[in-house]
């Protein structure tokens, strides 16, 4: 594995070393395609190797699921018994967490659940470690919570760097790029808005991929890095936020030095906490809460009394009809209408339809044919 590294260096170190313009936008676009394909084959093969690892398959339960990403002796177990009284094995040397231990977080009605997967190291990407089994995990969450210390505030930039070579795209937009192979004809590109790349790096990342006649369509601004996501098909986009752990150990000053640190590598500001003294621990709750992008609807059954106790969560933007899905099948099948109070309609007890767009703390009534 050593030597495709210092070729996927080597590349990386080339692409480095060449100032982007027109003329050379086709070369950078070809090496990036190339080290993106390298880097995706050897994830491939860590991840089909042998020993799948005991522990590691976890069956997603909940109203969402959260993963705690760091490197070994972070805090990860220990935040995850504060978020979820969980009793997770907890030692001062590294490597403790050998296999996934998931708790539940219950928070404003949510049920929220919490995984402590072991720490990954550098290298994870390509199947260090226990690299391949953790990086599986990773990938099917709904939210990344990643976990650094007030020592090593420079880790969170190989946290990212270990997923984005793992194929997972944290707090981007999938980039909306429609590419269908063709059997003749060339590469056909169209563009629905500025066109952000020319038809030569486009042909050139293709070719690095085999494919030399396609129909491509591009919507927005793209960048050749999310032209080649794009082509290669298997990435993951998930949401994800950071958290500076053991800050009770530290001065106001180094404290404050390790928050920009982070807040200029990751892009905005982490959550400094004691998962020890539990410090900042129930903003961390309303902060998971926020980033899953939840919503509660109260149910109100036809005739009597709104349910106001135990919400339904759903996410944000969820529609009547993913509210019936939600409840049963056969809400879909049988609707007839919905009644709803709240922000999300004009006036309360409004009927509307499958497609209407509810909003936070709306009252629903589901009208079905008997």
């Amino acid at each position: 594995m050593s030597g495709l590294e210092d070729q996927i260096k080597e590349i990386e170190d080339e692409i480095q070393r060449t100032s982007y313009n027109k003329a050379t936008s086709k070369h950078i676009g070809r090496l990036k395609a190339k080290v993106a394909k390298m880097k995706e084959e050897a994830v491939q093969r860590a991840m089909s190797s042998a020993g799948g690892g005991e522990g590691y398959s976890v069956k997603k339960s909940g109203d969402g699921t959260v993963v705690l990403v760091g490197f070994p002796s972070v805090g990860k177990s220990t935040l995850l018994n504060r978020l979820t009284g969980k009793e997770s094995e907890i030692a001062a040397y590294a490597f403790t967490t050998l296999t996934v231990v998931p708790g539940v977080l219950e928070h404003k009605g949510a049920k929220i659940q919490i995984l402590d997967i072991p720490g990954l190291i550098a290298g994870a990407a390509m199947g260090k470690g226990r690299g391949k089994e953790v990086i599986a995990v990773v990938r099917s969450a709904d939210l990344i919570l990643l976990l650094g210390d007030v020592y090593n505030g420079k880790h969170l930039d190989v946290l990212m760097r270990e997923l984005y070579d793992a194929g997972i795209r944290i707090n981007r937009p999938r980039p909306d790029i429609t590419i269908k192979k063709a059997s003749s004809g060339g590469i056909r590109l169209n563009y629905v808005g500025r066109e952000s790349l020319d038809l030569d790096e486009v042909r050139s990342i293709l070719a690095e991929n085999k494919i030399n006649n396609a129909d491509v369509l591009i919507r927005g601004d793209v960048t050749q890095d999310d032209f080649i996501d794009a082509m290669i098909g298997n990435r993951v986009y998930v949401p994800a936020f950071a958290a500076v752990n053991k800050v009770d150990l530290v001065d106001d000053e180094m404290r404050n030095e390790v928050k920009e640190t982070v807040t200029e590598r990751f892009g905005e500001e982490p959550f400094m906490i004691s998962a020890h003294s539990g410090y900042n621990v129930e903003e961390l709750k309303d902060a998971i809460y926020d980033h899953l992008g939840f919503m509660r609807l109260y149910m109100k059954p036809l005739g009597g009394k709104a349910d106001m106790e135990e919400p339904l969560i759903v996410r944000s933007g969820s529609t009547v009809e993913e509210v019936c899905q939600r409840l049963h099948r056969d809400f879909v099948d049988k609707f007839k209408y919905a009644k709803v109070w709240g922000d999300s309609v004009k006036h309360d007890a409004q009927r509307v339809g499958l497609q209407h767009v509810l909003a936070d703390e709306d009252i629903i009534t589901i009208v079905s044919r008997f």
